[in-house]
């Protein structure tokens, strides 16, 4: 069941780019990032590959998934800071906005502060429901959206590009992001392994 509501999402993702381009592109990231379970790796390759054929520009369609994340997060933001837990309590299964996956950002959030923001969006999961648990926390909005973007970049460039490489084969990709989302989440260990130690390093000094 859940393969098939992916795939008629996939199905109307790729049409929806296919006749408005950017604008899909913004509308669909947006709807991504504001907990609406559209998948983001089927978004951008898609439109990377029509990078190849001419109808769109990779700087463009690198930003217009990062504005459209940003749009989609800060919506998911205000909904946190203003809606809260029974927001989601009331109409969270609406949109598939589950307290198991709410919980897992949320501690994702609460562990590493501020910086999550930032590494959340390039994780499976945590990326589409970060933004819900620092509205929760009424972290600062400008420092929030200059995470998300930053965080944004990355993701959607990656994305976009390995869409423009692969062509026609573009949705070959599919089956491998499963191992690409493993190796980004050992690349962040890493990261904030090195920046805990850093920081122990320097309280010794």
């Amino acid at each position: 069941m859940v393969t098939f509501i992916i795939d008629q999402l996939a199905y109307f993702s790729t049409h929806f780019i296919g006749n408005y381009g950017y604008f899909a592109v913004v509308v669909l990231m947006a709807l991504e990032s504001a907990n609406i379970p559209i998948p983001s790796e089927i978004i951008m390759p898609f439109a990377g590959f029509l990078v190849t054929k001419g109808d769109l520009n990779l700087f463009w369609v690198v930003m217009a998934g990062v504005f459209g994340n940003w749009v989609g997060s800060a919506l998911s933001y205000c909904l946190g800071a203003y809606g809260g837990r029974p927001l989601v309590d009331k109409y969270g299964k609406y949109v598939r906005m589950s307290h198991h996956h709410l919980d897992i950002a949320e501690k994702w959030f609460n562990k590493y502060g501020d910086a999550s923001v930032f590494f959340g969006r390039m994780l499976p999961i945590v990326r589409t429901f970060i933004s819900f648990p620092a509205g929760l926390a009424k972290m600062n909005f400008t420092k929030f959206s200059i995470y998300t973007i930053l965080g944004a970049l990355p993701f959607c460039y990656l994305m976009g590009w390995l869409g423009f490489k692969m062509g026609e084969n573009w949705e070959d990709l599919r089956k491998y992001f499963h191992y690409a989302d493993y190796v980004v989440v050992a690349a962040i260990i890493v990261l904030i392994g090195y920046y805990i130690f850093r920081k122990k390093s320097k309280s010794h000094k």
